[in-house]
């Protein structure tokens, strides 16, 4: 949802500027008549009604957006929180290429390597981003007994569609 967002957010502004433009041009434009013809007033106050909805469009999908990205990101926190003496293993874990799955939904491949004596069970969070950095979505996925020396799989999924590139990265990792 994030990434559509971002694409609705894009097209809301151009919506925006166009109507903007287009109140500009209606409202300076003029004959040799001082007075404005009630087409062009019209026109000028259904342009200026739908720059300000699209602007609130915007607003609101920017904050729905943000509030489905805070709980993604409160509910990863708290699943690592939820890990006592856990060890730091991001450098145990790597990512496959963020693939669209048929929901629009992005899954990772997430692959961990236990480097420990014994089987340990591993919790990775992955941040998926766009294509400049910015956090798409997060969520977290648990490796269950792992032997030791040996690989364990499992498939990070974004908990909305995204759309657009998509990068995944191992935002954290603890072994227990």
């Amino acid at each position: 949802m994030a990434g559509r967002m971002g694409k609705s957010k894009h097209r809301c502004t151009a919506v925006a500027l166009l109507m903007a433009c287009a109140v500009a041009g209606v409202s300076s434009c003029s004959d040799s008549s001082s007075t404005t013809s009630p087409a062009r007033s019209k026109a000028a106050s259904a342009a200026s009604a739908a720059a300000s909805a699209a602007s609130s469009a915007v607003a609101s999908l920017a904050s729905q957006g943000a509030s489905a990205l805070a709980s993604a990101s409160a509910e990863a926190k708290r699943r690592l929180d939820e890990v006592k003496n856990g060890v730091n293993a991001k450098d145990e874990v790597s990512l496959g290429a963020p693939a669209s799955a048929g929901d629009g939904r992005i899954t990772v491949p997430v692959t961990v390597h236990n480097t420990a004596n014994s089987a340990k069970s591993f919790v990775v969070q992955v941040s998926l981003n766009d294509s400049r950095g910015n956090l798409l979505d997060t969520c977290v996925v648990t490796v269950d007994n792992v032997a030791a020396g040996k690989d364990g799989n499992a498939t990070a999924r974004s908990n909305r569609k995204l759309s657009g590139p998509v990068r995944a990265e191992v935002a954290r990792a603890l072994r227990y």
